[in-house]
């Protein structure tokens, strides 16, 4: 009864990642990358237990537990906070770009839901793999014509259609709008792959908070010297441990899946989710292995995990972001009647301005890999924010053996690695 934090973070977390972006990594890499979608799942699920272990111990949330660290910055009210505090308040926007896509992502299949695709004369009047326009396709789009009819008899023809086209060049659609080609470097669609499956640095922020809530440092107890808080507190992280372990295994068993139809399908097929075809293509993975009467049971499961991804996410960023603005000195800590307020106006604030995004860019790739670009680079310091608090001030009696320190260490290193190797394919290779 304990047990359940976690199952709530993998329904934030099992979602766009899993769905769009190791699926356009296994399309663009094959089986290559099998490796790291797996170090991916594995590496962050260690940052996360250690952050959990410091709130469990504390008491303390994320976000208070960060402005512990070195280096103030004046805030509001004459408050003085840790620079890290405007870090994550500036980095608010990046994530933005991300909600979009998966709100895109989630739109996209409830439209293909609803209007089908379809084959009418012979000519094909909407393609969603290729072309969105209103008119007939281009002579050599054209889909050939057996009966007519609905789309899903045909879905053959549609293929060899679009591959006669090479795919519409995955650059520019009919209606001159262009789409950002993420094919070509498998590396940059890696590094977004790993921000975005597995416990991400969103998450491992999340989880804090639901642990608070989920009771696990109100039952551990204030710091005290007896052996009676030692015991507690343990008993306690040891639960968390276990509940953060099952997220492990069920993430992994929820991402793998995906790859693997990406590369085993997509990557045979020569076909890149990419602008407003994205779950159209996606769509191919279920379609080419079951048939075509899965292309609306694809598109079902499809919204639905890309739903729960915006709702549990929004419910996690709004108890963020109304922390932080208690940490950052802009209403009192104990004020939970305006901390009410500013979760429900950033629920309100958050999925506007990510509609509204998708609305302008209306490419749910692209979104996600930028905004897990910024998502990377968060993550060696969410890292070293956990090394600094488990050796400067969590309690030495209840910190881990050498084992769990090494296996923090070099899941730092990854981090470090993966986040000045971005900066540098940003910098010479985008």
């Amino acid at each position: 009864m304990f047990l359940g934090p976690g199952f709530i973070l993998v329904g934030s977390v099992v979602g766009s990642g899993e769905i769009i972006l190791t699926s356009s990594l296994g399309s663009m890499t094959g089986f290559s990358m099998f490796w790291f979608v797996l170090l991916s799942c594995w590496s962050k699920n260690i940052v996360q237990a250690e952050l959990a272990r410091f709130s469990v111990a504390s008491g303390e949330s994320f976000l208070h537990a960060f402005n512990r660290l070195p280096g103030k910055l004046p805030a509001f009210r004459g408050k003085k906070v840790s620079w890290y505090l405007w870090f994550w308040f500036l980095w608010t926007l990046p994530e933005l770009l991300s909600s979009g896509g998966q709100y895109g992502g989630a739109g996209q299949a409830l439209h293909s839901s609803r209007f089908g695709l379809r084959v009418v004369d012979g000519v094909g009047r909407r393609h969603s793999l290729c072309d969105h326009s209103d008119g007939d396709l281009p002579v050599s789009r054209k889909v050939p014509d057996d009966s007519g009819g609905n789309v899903h008899g045909h879905h053959g023809n549609l293929r060899r259609a679009a591959a006669a086209d090479a795919l519409c060049d995955n650059v520019a659609g009919s209606d001159g709008r262009v789409d950002v080609p993420l094919a070509g470097d498998g590396r940059r669609a890696a590094l977004a792959c790993y921000a975005g499956t597995g416990v991400g640095s969103s998450e491992q922020m999340a989880y804090t908070y639901w642990c608070a809530e989920k009771g696990y440092a109100r039952f551990a107890g204030p710091v005290d010297d007896s052996d009676d808080w030692v015991r507690r507190a343990k008993g306690w992280i040891k639960v968390m441990q276990t509940d953060a372990k099952l997220t492990l295994v069920l993430l992994t068993c929820a991402t793998i899946p995906f790859y693997m139809l990406g590369a085993g399908v997509l990557y045979r097929l020569n076909q890149r989710p990419n602008g407003l075809e994205t779950i159209s293509v996606l769509s191919n993975m279920y379609t080419e292995t079951l048939g075509p009467w899965a292309f609306n049971l694809f598109l079902v499961g499809a919204f639905f995990v890309l739903f729960s991804t915006v709702v549990s996410g929004l419910g996690a960023s709004s108890r963020v972001f109304a922390d932080g603005m208690a940490a950052m000195g802009l209403i009192e800590r104990n004020d939970y009647r305006t901390r009410v307020r500013i979760l429900r106006a950033w629920a309100l604030f958050k999925p506007t301005v990510a509609a509204f995004a998708y609305f302008l860019i209306q490419n749910p790739v692209w979104m996600l890999t930028i905004g897990n670009f910024f998502k990377t680079i968060k993550f060696p310091l969410m890292a070293g924010g956990a090394i600094y608090l488990h050796y400067r001030h969590l309690d030495k009696r209840v910190q881990p053996g050498w084992k769990a320190d090494a296996l923090l260490m070099i899941c730092a290193g990854i981090m470090v690695f993966l986040a000045l190797y971005i900066i540098y394919v940003k910098r010479f290779l985008w």
